[in-house]
């Protein structure tokens, strides 16, 4: 399977994190946390998180916490396709191919719920064939980019002459979520929204990048560490402090068994879930430069399932001497995943 194209879309609302802890002192919320709280609150926004700024659907990021579920469910029913939807275009008008020629469309999401899923809603508004294949992926976390294109690659397999748009679209300020637990607070000081779109062929076009050796490792013992829970409809996401060693534990196993069966890769492209994360990330898979995921982390925060997509686009739009990436994602389940990308 070989990448065509890809394109990124961030909505057009951006707080720096200083601009984000200004507004977060004029509301009520600091009366809702304990001293401690609040000084993590602090900490994250204003210390070295390694994000400078975030993207989100609304302005009005203030009110994501005092809203019901149904309005927080309003605003990714509205956002998602649309983000979805301007990532595709871009995709498509980039490539050249004409939205028409899709055969399939595979959307990956973890931040909201929609039936039918966002895929018919992008295929209404994108004016494509009735009898396009559509699939929506939901519950996979940040991780759910590299198992969406497995599920492309699947696809070609059945249909070589295909063409495939996967779209990886979380609007995560639709998930925010405060309380007193340090991994919901670190959560909403970290998560940005966006959305990516890769082209699939089964043959080399636009492009020579081939895609293979997907794989991928599920610990469900350590499923509580890293998950949406559902409070009063809303989504609350537990993130504990051992998610970073629990990462890089389960990526350090999967490049270890590629690594085996294959040649060392000459670089390591990453799903950038924060800074401690990268950190570990370093420490177990040495001698790579994590750069692009840093980039991303540092432009847009945590975007959950396209930050992988984000770093992969970084990595070839700044003239790429390498031939051989390895591509990482992780997020709930617990999962890791992974495949590698060639230049034929």
């Amino acid at each position: 399977m070989y990448l065509e194209q890809l394109a990124t879309a961030v909505p057009k609302h951006v707080f720096t994190q200083r601009e984000l802890w200004d507004m977060y002192q004029q509301t009520d919320m600091p009366a809702q946390l304990t001293p401690r709280s609040q000084d993590l609150v602090k900490q994250v926004l204003n210390g070295d998180s390694g994000i400078d700024k975030r993207h989100f659907a609304t302005p009005e990021v203030d009110r994501l916490f005092c809203q019901d579920a149904e309005s927080l469910n309003e605003l990714f029913e509205k956002e998602a396709p649309a983000l979805a939807l301007e990532s595709l275009e871009k995709a498509l008008d980039e490539a050249g191919w004409k939205a028409a020629s899709l055969d399939a469309l595979i959307v990956c999401t973890c931040t909201g719920y929609i039936c039918p899923g966002i895929s018919s809603y992008v295929a209404e508004q994108l004016g494509l064939r009735s009898n396009l294949f559509m699939q929506d992926l939901v519950g996979l976390g940040c991780g759910a980019a590299i198992p969406m294109m497995r599920s492309a690659s699947g696809f070609l397999k059945a249909e070589p002459e295909a063409r495939i748009a996967t779209v990886a679209v979380e609007i995560c300020s639709a998930a925010f979520y405060i309380d007193n637990s340090p991994g919901v607070i670190i959560s909403a000081c970290l998560f940005g929204d966006g959305a990516a779109t890769a082209l699939w062929t089964g043959s080399s076009g636009n492009s020579n990048w081939r895609i293979e050796n997907f794989d991928t490792l599920h610990m469900p013992q350590h499923r509580e560490c890293l998950r949406f829970e559902n409070r009063a409809g809303k989504l609350r996401n537990k993130l504990e402090f051992s998610v970073p060693k629990k990462a890089a534990k389960a990526v350090g196993r999967l490049f270890k068994d590629y690594c085996k069966a294959s040649e060392t890769p000459q670089e390591f492209i990453c799903h950038g879930g924060g800074r401690n994360v990268l950190d570990a990330l370093e420490e177990t898979v040495t001698g790579f430069d994590l750069s692009p995921a840093r980039e991303v982390l540092r432009q847009y925060g945590n975007v959950s399932s396209p930050s992988v997509l984000f770093a992969l686009q970084h990595y070839l739009q700044n003239d790429p001497v390498a031939d051989h990436l390895w591509l990482t994602s992780f997020g709930a389940g617990f999962s890791a995943h992974s495949c590698a990308l060639r230049r034929d």
